[in-house]
């Protein structure tokens, strides 16, 4: 068989009903998403799984011996109960079944098995209730048999209520016998397999889910992580090379045209990395290829300012920017900023728009003339932008702020709307780990900007721990109180709007906690209440600000805000990012352990933006010692963003990380992780390049080829069903 079996249908080997079961549950249906299901994890016969800590409400499969089982009448009605005790030898569990008294005769005391089901909890115990099972067998084995059977790793894969994980396990042994017949090419080339000591691909596959022995299925991970890697690189390469091959405008800044003006009337002078960052920027855009380059710095680096001058260089011969932002409220700061930056004249020149999905029918109108006409060379926008009734007279950039807030799909969309290939350049405040870049945003040049712009004083950060210290609340308020009355404003976070512990779209901030999914969590209507009866707080202006308001009410409170006429404002993470007041010197993040790392920092980021320094105070009720508080601390310890990226990336699930949005279906690693697989990740890439150099489009390596294009097929079809 070569690549193209592994894109057969279920159905062929399993049968219709089976594969429809499979892809309505699992997503799975071709060959190839079959054997992708890797074991999460192996048990053995003789070596029975920890029973102590399962978590309740969650299913899962494990390896227990009965105990002891009896049969007893119900109490209320008629009918039996049949219970059999099940154990490791450290923890037990009770399996429970109402009416099925004929379990008792293979749930006999001695029987090992895999157990499966749901947990859940009945006066203090643990139990499982009509649990699948599947008994092991040992009668009639030879000694040698018997240690073979008791050695033999026992896959457990990820599974349902209604699709076991011996059901998995089975389906994958029919088709792994369906492939035998036909032989699995290898997408990694031999030569690059031999130099990293990888096992045959159709092997790999074989011992992952069918090893004889621990070192089987190690070596096999091994492999396929390696396989993983180098597909996805050598995908983003070709990507990136094909991006390259597109023809573009190229767009050059004459001397006293706009991006001279501009500079000439500046009151500070760049920082050297914006200055780098500038010169790479100018030197792509004067290509015949686009510019699709990424530029991630800190808070407050002064990213906004370079792409402002990317704009005006574009701008020069009558171009148009795009600018893309996540949210109204920061697309209404975009717009904010950049005419206070431009200047009367310039930003007569320029003639920048706002286009939101929530503006008046008029505006819009006269918002979507200006652009297809083309006086307007700069447009800030939500979503709306990228409706198919937006027209540009010449889209030269496209500048996507906060890209882990889009698609790939959404930046092509853009794109298509210029004849030529326009440029793109994206914007993060998200630092962003090496591995993590090189794996999401491997088709992308990648800028850094580190350096803050002169006369920024800082931010002081403080953890305020409930758990262990809960009379620290009223300094919270006092400490506020002293902020404002030096003439200053504070933020005050809270993760959910209201008592339906509604965030914004797409928050991380509603997660629970450790250990803490039954303690109400601040929302913006009760702090407020609270705040505005709190008597230090008397005689403050408070208000609050949340993505249910309406855009003309979120500019008035963002208006009034920047104004200074609000002291406090009590908001959700609607000003993670872009919001910009310097007079606000302090943030409260209240249920601070209910946001990520990366979050947190972007919160912080909105106070020490001026010539006063900034205070974040983060307020938290997770218990001493768990993951939630680690976090909280980690944000503490260090305002260095790339750092805590590194460590937002050892906290966090993988899936956080690489979501499905930013990476345009690049985040289903099934192996791959790359907050511990970076020499791998680097291994991958560079093997891959050396492998592009020789053969571009890899036509000599047709196994290569087909996994390629096998992964751009997923990712459309991820994208499909997302939409």
């Amino acid at each position: 068989m070569n690549e193209s079996g592994l894109d057969g249908r279920l159905s062929g080997p399993l049968g219709g009903r089976t594969a429809g079961a499979l892809e309505r549950v699992f997503g799975h249906r071709s060959i190839g998403d079959l054997l992708a299901h890797y074991p999460r994890r192996y048990a053995h016969h003789g070596e029975l799984t920890q029973l102590g800590g399962l978590p309740v409400g969650e299913n899962v499969a494990l390896v227990a011996d009965v105990v002891r089982a009896s049969v007893r009448p119900m109490n209320k009605r008629k009918g039996t109960i049949f219970e059999a005790v099940i154990s490791d030898g450290r923890g037990i569990l009770t399996l429970t079944f109402f009416n099925q008294t004929w379990r008792k005769e293979e749930l006999v005391p001695g029987a090992r098995g895999v157990f499966s089901g749901k947990i859940s909890s009945y006066r203090g115990s643990m139990q499982l209730t009509h649990p699948d099972y599947k008994l092991f067998e040992k009668s009639g084995m030879s000694d040698d048999d018997a240690r073979v059977w008791a050695t033999t790793p026992i896959p457990i894969y990820a599974a349902t209520s209604s699709i076991q994980t011996w059901t998995i396990e089975k389906s994958i042994a029919v088709v792994l016998d369906y492939l035998t017949t036909f032989g699995v090419y290898d997408p990694v080339p031999a030569a690059i397999r031999e130099s990293e000591g990888l096992l045959e691909y159709a092997t790999a596959l074989e011992r992952i889910h069918r090893p004889r022995n621990d070192d089987d299925w190690k070596h096999a991970r091994r492999t396929l992580r390696f396989h993983e890697a180098f597909v996805l690189q050598a995908a983003l390469i070709e990507s990136r090379a094909q991006a390259r091959e597109q023809m573009a405008m190229a767009r050059v800044a004459e001397p006293g045209g706009p991006l001279d003006r501009f500079d000439a009337q500046l009151p500070f002078s760049l920082t050297g990395d914006q200055t780098a960052v500038g010169e790479a920027i100018t030197a792509d855009l004067v290509q015949r290829n686009p510019m699709n380059r990424l530029v991630q710095g800190e808070v407050g680096s002064g990213k906004t300012l370079v792409a402002l001058r990317a704009m005006l260089t574009v701008a020069q011969d009558g171009g148009q920017t795009a600018l893309l932002a996540p949210t109204e409220v920061l697309a209404a700061q975009h717009m904010r900023s950049i005419v206070a930056a431009l200047g009367p004249d310039l930003a007569a020149d320029m003639a920048p728009v706002l286009l939101t999905g929530r503006m008046p029918a008029a505006d819009r109108k006269r918002a979507l003339l200006r652009i297809v006409g083309g006086q307007a060379k700069i447009v800030v926008g939500t979503h709306a932008l990228l409706s198919d009734v937006v027209e540009f007279y010449d889209l030269g950039l496209i500048v996507i702020d906060e890209q882990h807030r889009f698609g790939v799909d959404q930046r092509d969309t853009l794109r298509r709307k210029s004849a030529a290939h326009p440029h793109t350049l994206v914007l993060t405040a998200t630092p962003i780990p090496r591995t993590v870049a090189m794996t999401v945003f491997g088709d992308l040049d990648v800028s850094t900007i580190t350096e803050l712009p002169v006369g920024r004083k800082g931010i002081e950060t403080f953890v305020v721990p409930l758990a262990v210290k809960p009379t620290w609340m009223p300094r919270v308020w006092a400490r506020m109180r002293e902020e404002i009355d030096l003439g200053r404003q504070a933020f005050v976070v809270c993760p959910a709007i209201d008592s339906d512990r509604d965030g914004e779209p797409g928050d991380e901030s509603v997660s629970e906690a450790d250990g803490d999914a039954g303690r109400p969590i601040a929302t913006v209507f009760d702090t407020a209440s609270s705040l505005r009866a709190e008597p230090s707080l008397h005689g403050l202006t408070i208000e609050i600000l949340h993505g249910r308001m309406t855009t003309d009410e979120k500019d008035d409170i963002m208006l009034r805000f920047a104004a200074g006429d609000i002291d406090v404002l009590v908001t959700t993470t609607v000003i993670e990012v872009g919001v910009d007041v310097p007079n606000a010197s302090t943030m409260i993040v209240l249920d601070a352990d209910r946001f990520g790392v990366s979050q947190l920092h972007q919160l912080r980021g909105r106070v020490g933006r001026g010539s006063v320094p900034g205070l974040c105070l983060l307020v938290t009720n997770a218990a001493p010692e768990t993951t939630s508080l680690e976090r909280v601390e980690a944000v503490a310890s260090t305002t260095d963003g790339f750092e805590l990226a590194q460590r937002d990336l050892e906290l966090r699930r993988e899936g956080d990380v690489l979501g499905g949005a930013q990476s345009g279906g690049r985040s289903s690693l099934r192996l791959l992780r790359v907050a511990t697989d970076g020499d791998v990740i680097m291994r991958a890439r560079e093997a891959a390049e050396a492998l592009h150099a020789d053969d571009p489009g890899f036509t000599r390596h047709p196994a290569l080829r087909e996994a390629i294009d096998r992964r751009l097929d997923e990712t459309e079809r991820e994208a499909m069903s997302k939409s």
